[in-house]
């Protein structure tokens, strides 16, 4: 089904119809591995448990909240993916609705070219002449209108990939350096047969790794050269603000002398990353035990 939808795209937007696609699988990916990153943790703590020592189950446990923020940090980034998804559409929903518009230019000017030839004093080539000039006109402000969203919904969708990649991977960076906190924690002294190791000591310290993990990643704010855009004064028609009083009606997607096409939502602020902290309970990391966890449309056209 997805397949007869591509098929059914315009021509001047299958390409951006196959990118918004190729992303939705991307995005699938990334919450499969997220779902695969808790189970994992999970795993880890249950393993740890099971061997018997002390030390590796209370940093195996330790490791395991670390691990499954960080799967959770993947499924934040698909969200925020989404989003930016969300503006590419509105590109490529523009581009579908511009084909019209040069599909009927081009086929007065071929009617003419062929009246023309076959009969070349027939009346009816001056009104198509003038059906011509009306279509060119109303081509001129599609191309506008296209060309004008395409350049700012392409500056915003792609600052918002970039940034939810920046905040994907700090986040991570925090999350890993905790992590090799505790691994410090693991004394692995080796010991000959028949001596036992010592208590585990650092229970405190593997508990204030967490802590710190819990509010670096509540503190952390996204710290980004901003993106500046000119567009911010472009009316409903998708045309410059001051002139939108004057300028033509939107012929994007309409018959002639019918409506205008108003700008879609705009997503999420540039440069914020969007989604959610990635963090539980009120932006507080998962304190309790890993053993507990388990590892854990028909769309329209304009949906895939």
């Amino acid at each position: 089904m997805a397949s007869l939808r591509g098929m059914q795209q315009p021509e001047m937007s299958k390409k951006l119809f196959k990118i918004i696609k190729s992303e939705n699988h991307a995005i699938q990916s990334y919450e499969s591995a997220g779902r695969e990153r808790i189970s994992i943790a999970s795993q880890l703590s249950d393993w740890g448990e099971a061997t018997g020592d002390d030390s590796i189950s209370d940093v195996s446990d330790k490791l395991g909240v670390l691990l499954s923020e960080l799967g959770e940090q993947e499924d934040v980034f698909a969200q925020n993916l989404e989003d930016y998804r969300g503006v590419l559409k509105q590109i490529r929903n523009t581009e579908s609705s511009v084909q019209p518009s040069r599909d009927h230019k081009s086929k007065v000017s071929d009617e003419i070219q062929k009246l023309k030839y076959k009969e070349p004093q027939s009346t009816k080539i001056v009104q198509l002449e003038q059906e011509l000039v009306r279509a060119e006109a109303q081509n001129l402000v599609a191309e506008a209108q296209l060309t004008n969203i395409t350049r700012q919904k392409l500056k915003e969708a792609y600052d918002m990939h970039f940034a939810a990649t920046i905040e994907r991977a700090e986040k991570q960076i925090i999350l890993a350096r905790h992590g090799r906190r505790l691994l410090n924690l693991l004394d692995d002294t080796p010991v000959i047969p028949g001596d036992s190791r010592p208590a585990f000591e650092h229970a405190h310290q593997a508990r204030q790794v967490l802590n710190d993990a819990e509010e670096d990643l509540r503190d952390w704010q996204p710290n980004l050269e901003p993106i500046p855009s000119s567009a911010t004064d472009m009316g409903t028609n998708l045309m410059p603000g001051e002139s939108a009083s004057t300028a033509a009606p939107s012929v994007v997607g309409q018959p002639e002398g019918q409506g205008m096409l108003t700008q879609g939502e705009s997503g999420m602020h540039a440069g914020t990353g969007g989604g959610q902290e990635g963090m539980h309970q009120g932006g507080q990391l998962e304190t309790v035990d890993r053993r507990d966890m388990g590892g854990s449309v028909d769309e329209s056209q304009y949906t895939q």
